[in-house]
């Protein structure tokens, strides 16, 4: 008698997988070293310059952000350092680590009706309307809730190299109003865009909470505490998103937000209704900036 394939677990799923793409898994250089810098405690404006001046697209991108609308920053800022000085360690990061993005957000089709680009728009826009919503409750994580928007999806990336077929079968089911995403995915993957991207953003070297984002962004109530007010935050933006329609949004179309959890960080539908109000020009401003 045969003896029977054994069932891959999901996080061996998770691995291979990772293992496959090889154009995900290891992002460039300058990067990596800017993430490593900034999550480095003893970390300095000059050692960040030191960095990013020996790689002049970076500065130049840099430069174009912190002119922009994007920060309203008063003046023209000429100097790289100054800008650093200006935006903080952990802004810069952003900017390096959106540079690096969306030079992997790139190829035709997604599936039916969306491209990758449309992806892509989709993720900048959670990371702006999440950092709105922080700055409206006052809350100093900002910049880190535009990161972590910008990143929760990552996970359908490895699923569009490793699972193509699949991936278009499950956003055509949902498009068709059959189901929640993500159960659709494990239907026909055995794992989610969710545990795909925690496993890229650890793979990465990613901080913890814009791991646990890209974990846990439909299911913010399973997260632990020193995360769960970073998580809400790209929930409650990625519902908002998906219902305005900015870019790819499948992903929380028939889902039932999790009322609970984004009450609880202070967000109330008054609050939402004023920063969908404003959603597509914000978008517009951050796509033509980080594009």
């Amino acid at each position: 008698m045969p003896t029977a394939t054994p069932i891959a677990d999901p996080q061996t799923i998770v691995r291979d997988a990772i293992k496959g793409v090889t154009t995900l898994a290891t992002l460039p250089e300058i990067t990596t070293r800017i993430i490593a810098t900034i999550e480095d405690p003893r970390s300095s404006v000059g050692k960040l310059h030191a960095i990013v001046s020996h790689d002049p697209a970076l500065a130049t991108r840099i430069l174009k952000v912190v002119n922009s609308a994007f920060y309203g920053l008063p003046g023209r800022i000429a100097s790289v350092e100054r800008a650093i000085s200006l935006l903080g360690l952990t802004a810069v990061k952003n900017i390096a680590v959106a540079a690096s993005l969306g030079q992997m957000f790139r190829g035709s089709k997604l599936c039916d009706g969306f491209t990758v680009r449309d992806l892509w728009t989709h993720c900048v826009a959670v990371g702006v309307t999440a950092r709105e919503l922080a700055r409206r409750l006052q809350i100093q994580i900002a910049d880190e809730a535009f990161l972590a928007g910008l990143i929760h999806d990552v996970g359908i990336l490895v699923e569009l190299q490793t699972w193509p077929e699949q991936i278009r079968a499950v956003c055509k089911s949902v498009s068709s109003g059959h189901g929640n995403f993500c159960d659709a995915e494990r239907d026909a993957m055995r794992v989610d865009h969710q545990v795909l991207g925690k496993g890229l953003t650890e793979h990465w070297n990613f901080p913890q909470g814009c791991q646990d984002a890209a974990g846990f962004h439909h299911n913010p109530g399973l997260v632990g505490e020193e995360s769960r007010t970073l998580v809400a935050l790209v929930h409650a933006a990625d519902t908002l998103c998906c219902r305005s329609n900015q870019g790819f949004n499948l992903t929380a179309l028939n889902q039932s937000p999790d009322d609970a959890a984004i009450a609880s960080i202070g967000i109330d539908a008054a609050m939402m209704e004023a920063v969908a109000a404003n959603l597509n020009h914000s978008v517009a401003e951050a796509i033509s900036v980080f594009n």
